[in-house]
């Protein structure tokens, strides 16, 4: 008896040195990575943390599945969202028409100040001026100056009614202009066709009516005496040669350059247009000016 109370006191003794095994608090969310084996079933794989004693968060073992859950979301978002690259192909789309439209702009704007350039450099010191004042007669009778001109884009040419092809073609060159200008400027009254003669022997104001006629109505006949006719082509630099003491029932050809000459609503030269341009290129050009002229709200006369 004395001897198996010695054993019961020994085991006790041995059992005290260790300190008691500690009870988990909650049941994990899912098993740690760190033990073989799971020790919670997977019907429980989902139980939350019961109430206890301790403080909120004491236990380094208890996990919320919310967390998990938008961990994992957000994670599938970026993949989603990175998929493709740093750029879609709405961005390259973008990129790509952005950058046309800058191109383009910058072209136009180059072309604009170029041809703004031009037109300054042909008002400069040592360049022929083109222009000027002058007096003629329009087909009425009625004088018809320089000061006429301004207010508008004018469009002078200089022939004579007996010149049996260059003149003509010319002329159906201007009418067609005068009509596309007319369709471009959707009607506006800014745009003045003239034909100045260079052989006012023969070429009154009625034989220009009936010959204008044939061409538009809208071309304005000008004409005059030998020396009001010689001093407009000279201020345009037009060369003519015209005999001086003929008849009007003589037969004779007239030599006189083959342009036609755009001037700005102020009297200045602006372009040349010569035989080689048609009435597309030529509208073109005449309307690239009237736009730039809009463009820097300067004023035009509609009337």
């Amino acid at each position: 008896m004395a001897s198996s109370t010695r054993f019961v006191s020994r085991i006790a003794g041995q059992t005290a040195r260790f300190p008691p095994l500690a009870v988990p608090r909650c049941a994990v969310s899912r098993p740690l990575s760190v033990r073989p084996r799971s020790v919670v079933s997977s019907s429980q794989s989902n139980l939350r943390c019961r109430p206890s004693n301790a403080p909120p968060f004491s236990s380094p073992r208890c996990f919320s599945t919310t967390g998990s859950l938008s961990r994992s979301k957000t994670m599938g978002q970026l993949r989603a969202r990175h998929s493709n690259g740093p750029f879609s192909w709405k961005a390259a789309l973008l990129f790509v028409l952005t950058g046309a439209g800058m191109i383009v702009y910058f072209r136009f704007e180059k072309a604009r100040l170029e041809r703004k350039r031009i037109a300054e450099m042909s008002k400069g010191v040592g360049r022929p001026k083109v222009g000027g004042p002058f007096v003629l007669k329009d087909l009425d009778g009625k004088e018809f100056t320089a000061e006429d001109l301004k207010g508008k884009y004018s469009f002078v040419y200089f022939g004579f009614t007996h010149c049996p092809d260059i003149c003509p073609d010319e002329l159906d060159k201007m009418a067609a202009i005068i009509d596309k200008v007319k369709e471009e400027t959707k009607d506006e009254n800014i745009f003045l066709p003239v034909f100045i003669t260079c052989d006012p022997v023969r070429d009154t104001p009625e034989v220009l009516r009936e010959y204008l006629r044939e061409f538009h109505p809208g071309i304005i006949g000008l004409t005059g005496t030998y020396e009001q006719v010689k001093h407009v082509c000279k201020m345009y630099r037009v060369y003519f040669s015209t005999p001086q003491n003929v008849k009007p029932d003589e037969d004779y050809l007239v030599d006189h350059s083959i342009y036609f000459y755009l001037m700005d609503p102020e009297g200045d030269f602006v372009e040349c247009i010569g035989r080689q341009d048609t009435p597309e290129s030529a509208t073109k050009v005449i309307m690239e000016h009237i736009n730039d002229w809009k463009r820097d709200g300067k004023p035009l006369d509609t009337k």
